[in-house]
């Protein structure tokens, strides 16, 4: 191989212009060099070649979405005339050139929108996260109210029952219903009255318990007992009463008592 040939092909021009770093005056020195001698045109298309391996052994192929959005809008843009390359420049070149740009494009793009990507998720995380820990909040402070309540609700209880004036009365059941036993609580002076059902035997589906005060000449209903009313609860007070009944009335109560289905009785004179 002549010595010229060797020393430029030495020199790293070739592949400065392959890149598109030269100068003007390398420029024409290269092409120069690319149009006289075969060795040389063979050694630039070698180099093209390598280039294009390597760019495509390094590409990072985009979402397609994002290549349809860039074609697009590369589409929608007006077709800019370009003046006549240098007789001596490939069209080959400038595809590589092209095709590398349109790599490093795509890749960037790619990465940024992988980015963006993860960022997304990462935020609706935290702020799925940071709506458990609101809702967590709000449902203690809800409990803590309710717990509030209740623990005022006995308080209150409790300081009835241990009211001086309130009286407490056993009613115990007779031989209808022995197991029978609830524990009522009067405060005439406050005009309160609470009953506990401790126990009541089981009765058929179709019938009740019904509590009663007994006034001159007749019965005031104070409402239902039942076995899921196994706490301290407020029952209508009544001014005056003389007892307290029990009955046995059909499922859902009576509006008259029925006296010959008594089951427990005492009076508050």
């Amino acid at each position: 191989m002549d010595e010229k040939i060797t020393t430029f092909l030495d020199s790293g021009l070739l592949e400065k212009y392959l890149i598109g770093t030269t100068n003007a005056s390398e420029t024409l020195q290269v092409e120069a060099f690319i149009s006289k001698y075969p060795e040389v045109q063979n050694a630039y298309n070698t180099l093209q070649f390598n280039l294009e391996v390597v760019a495509k052994s390094n590409a990072v192929e985009a979402p397609k979405e994002i290549l349809n959005s860039v074609f697009e809008e590369l589409d929608d843009k007006p077709v800019i005339n370009l003046s006549t390359f240098q007789k001596y420049k490939s069209w080959y070149k400038i595809g590589v050139a092209a095709c590398v740009a349109s790599i490093i494009f795509a890749g960037s793009t790619f990465m940024f929108y992988t980015q963006n990507q993860k960022l997304s998720d990462y935020n609706k995380r935290l702020n799925d996260e940071n709506q458990v820990v609101v809702d967590e909040i709000f449902d203690l402070r809800s409990d803590i109210e309710k717990n509030n309540r209740k623990l005022d609700a006995v308080m209150q209880q409790f300081i009835k029952l241990n009211d001086p004036e309130t009286y407490k009365y056993i009613i115990q059941g007779n031989s209808r219903a022995k197991e029978l036993k609830t524990v009522a609580y009067i405060n005439p002076r406050k005009k309160t009255s609470m009953i506990d059902v401790v126990s009541l035997p089981e009765l058929p589906e179709e019938q009740c318990y019904q509590i009663w005060a007994e006034l001159q000449g007749k019965m005031v209903s104070l409402g239902i007992l039942t076995e899921e009313d196994r706490q301290l609860r407020a029952i209508p007070y009544t001014e005056n009463a003389l007892a307290l009944n029990i009955t046995v009335e059909p499922k859902g109560g009576n509006t008259i008592a029925t006296l010959d289905n008594s089951v427990a009785h005492i009076s508050l004179q």
